[in-house]
């Protein structure tokens, strides 16, 4: 139950720092932490769930306030992640963009990465 309130005031956190200031300056604020070592799946899991759970409380935590979210988490923990950004093949004129939250190769946050093109990746691995 801890977790799950320290999960839900970082999403907060990062929904208002997006609200109020630039994406590089919330990101350079998520990544203050020296994270250099790789999380469990247990602990991957864990903070997909926290983070995830959290989201359905706070309005408008989007993709990437989620992915801020579990990265700034698991930095703490001295885990090394990293934030993917890409967009939506095929749709148009209308630019649809998307944001995961990746350690170690394995997909946190963010669901699929089918069907969008990979613009560039955020983070300490």
């Amino acid at each position: 139950m801890v977790f799950l309130g320290r999960c839900l005031l970082v999403v907060a956190a990062v929904r208002v720092g997006l609200t109020l200031l630039s994406y590089n300056r919330v990101r350079s604020l998520v990544t203050r932490h020296d994270a250099r070592q790789c999380a469990s799946m247990g602990e991957l899991r864990r903070v997909a769930w926290g983070v995830a759970a959290a989201a359905r409380f706070v309005p408008y935590a989007t993709c990437l306030t989620q992915a801020l979210s579990g990265q700034y988490i698991l930095a703490r923990q001295g885990n090394a992640s990293k934030i993917r950004i890409g967009i939506e093949r095929g749709t148009g004129e209308q630019l649809k963009a998307h944001a995961w939250l990746v350690s170690d190769n394995h997909i946190v946050l963010g669901g699929s990465i089918d069907g969008f093109a990979h613009l560039v990746d955020h983070g300490s691995r």
